[in-house]
């Protein structure tokens, strides 16, 4: 399927989050406290297989080619190093935490379903939220891939199959975490956005290799989303999301000292 204009893709991606995530906060809002926690911990375990699914780009033959056999895991063990110090230092959980405080302040004054509650707990609700599916969303090789082609003129097949995978995606988290899996759809267009202007500029794909490295730190990012929507640790995610941009320089320096 070709696109009428370069980031046709994104834009039908975005409309479906959106739809998805309006639909799964109306829902929410009908649904018993037990029943949200059942639908939480299931969130939590496909999560968790998405991210195992994710993190096995550590075995790619291209990431291999191209920093050599057993450096793709120091080079995912770096990125998470570097970006988690990057973002320590930076504050951005807790940045994340003003950022949902001043959103659900937002919500609540306009009555949005998914915006009630107060207080920590309802801002932790909003970075979960929020986190889990701009990484589900935004981290894949659907994602990269997809946005490049469409930057390159190549059609929005994948886009599109993407978008559909979304939407249902989208419909069950907001049905437990409300108003922070709308505010994913600007991580959609920020992310994609990029990547198809990206693609309309330089005319070229991403090497495999860098894909790879993204795609296998993102994974552990969702464990670690994961153990936070099981309850077993509250990882600062938000703190290791400079990983996602060390994870391809990484691969570039190390490619390039082989």
């Amino acid at each position: 399927m070709d696109g009428a204009f370069p980031g046709l893709g994104t834009v039908i991606n975005v409309l479906a989050v959106l739809a998805g995530a309006v639909l799964g906060m109306l829902a929410g809002n009908r649904l018993p406290e037990r029943v949200r926690a059942v639908v939480t911990d299931s969130l939590g375990l496909v999560t968790l297989l998405v991210a195992g699914l994710s993190a096995l780009e550590v075995t790619s033959p291209a990431l291999r080619d191209a920093v050599g056999s057993g450096v793709p895991v120091l080079v995912v063990l770096g990125s998470l190093l570097v970006g988690g110090i990057v973002g320590s230092l930076l504050r951005i959980e807790d940045r994340l935490e003003s950022l949902a405080g001043v959103v659900q302040g937002w919500v609540q004054r306009r009555h949005i379903p998914g915006g009630e509650g107060s207080g920590h707990e309802q801002r932790e609700r909003f970075i979960e939220g929020w986190l889990t599916a701009s990484l589900l969303f935004c981290v894949g090789p659907l994602t990269i891939l997809g946005s490049l082609s469409d930057g390159l003129g190549r059609g929005i097949d994948q886009l599109v199959l993407k978008s559909a995978l979304d939407f249902f995606a989208s419909v069950a988290f907001a049905s437990t975490f409300g108003v922070g899996v709308l505010m994913s759809a600007v991580s959609v267009v920020v992310v994609q956005g990029s990547l198809t202007l990206l693609g309309v500029t330089l005319g070229e794909v991403v090497p495999e290799a860098h894909i790879a490295g993204l795609t296998a730190t993102g994974g552990l990012l969702l464990v670690g989303i994961a153990f936070r929507l099981l309850g077993v640790r509250q990882i600062p995610v938000g703190d290791l999301l400079p990983a996602l941009v060390v994870a391809p320089v990484l691969v570039s320096l190390v490619a390039a000292f082989r």
